[in-house]
């Protein structure tokens, strides 16, 4: 993807000229992940999260056909509330600027723009990875291949609890992306704090996490991401039976009404939402934010050894 095919927003053209750091957001979350007027609210939240660390939020999304890095208000708005906003992964781009459309960037694609514009830390709240059953309908998120090839650092509690957690890190494992905890050497799911699974490396601080990126550096290992698994604190997971009991009913209701694709997640999420009463939309909001705030600590970190 070319630099110059990509329009910013002046806060972050500034950061970028200036060194200042940047933490790059998705825009799926609010256009497809979190219902309207939430959306707008947690949209507006999340970049706050990202500025109270001293770093610049840099929403991606894209606009009639153009990629933008850093939405303003009123194009965020739009996003949040427009018919017809397509879910963008890396190989919808070329085609959704071909055909003038509006989009929000996933993980796979906002990953991709950071990366093309020079932003090196990525804050999202859960990754896409190996569905369910995949040993039989291939279902495999693109989140992992593209970050297989694309140096950026990307904070998130895990992956979606709804995905085959095991065979995910295996593939990441196979794929050549770094994966460490943070405060921890277990795996987060997503809405719950411990998805069962252990990780070889765990840092501990911002500073930690920038020191590894120059080691990165240092020795060349550039090629793919480092995901920061940053869990939950055990009190603000979703309740631990109310989750395995949704997940249970929402997958039947997959099968039943043969959802595929890119439908999955939203529709998976959307039965959280109403399933739970709400409790896993609040979950999901607590979850972003953190991983916004920690995201921007690593940015800024990482700037003051540059």
């Amino acid at each position: 993807m070319k630099n110059s095919s990509l329009r910013y927003g002046a806060e972050v053209a500034d950061a970028l000229r200036d060194g200042r750091p940047v933490v790059a957001l998705e825009s799926t979350i609010i256009s497809h992940g979190l219902p309207h007027p939430d959306n707008i609210r947690v949209a507006r939240e999340i970049e706050d999260a990202v500025r109270a660390t001293g770093a610049v939020p840099a929403t991606i999304g894209m606009i009639a056909g153009e990629l933008v890095v850093g939405l303003d208000d009123a194009r965020v708005a739009h996003l949040a509330s427009a018919e017809g906003v397509a879910k963008l992964s890396v190989r919808d781009l070329a085609v959704a600027a071909a055909r003038r459309a509006d989009g929000a960037t996933t993980v796979a694609a906002t990953s991709a723009v950071a990366a093309a514009a020079g932003i090196g830390v990525f804050a999202t709240g859960g990754l896409g990875g190996v569905h369910r059953e995949a040993n039989i309908t291939f279902d495999e998120s693109a989140d992992l291949t593209t970050l297989a090839r694309t140096p950026i650092v990307v904070v998130c509690a895990g992956v979606k609890s709804i995905l085959d957690v095991s065979a995910t890190l295996e593939r990441m494992e196979t794929l050549g992306v770094t994966v460490v905890g943070y405060r921890t050497r277990r795996f987060p799911g997503f809405f719950i704090t411990d998805s069962g699974y252990e990780l070889d490396w765990s840092v501990d601080s911002p500073e930690q996490i920038a020191e590894m990126i120059a080691a990165q550096a240092a020795l060349g290992a550039t090629e793919g991401a480092t995901v920061v698994a940053n869990p939950l604190p055990v009190d603000e997971q979703l309740d631990t039976a109310l989750h395995d009991r949704t997940l249970a009913d929402g997958l039947a209701l997959l099968e039943q009404n043969k959802v595929t694709g890119k439908a999955v997640t939203p529709f998976l999420l959307s039965y959280f939402h109403s399933a739970t009463e709400g409790a896993s939309l609040a979950t999901n909001i607590r979850i972003i934010l953190r991983n916004a705030t920690l995201a921007g600590q690593v940015a800024v970190a990482a700037a003051a050894r540059s």
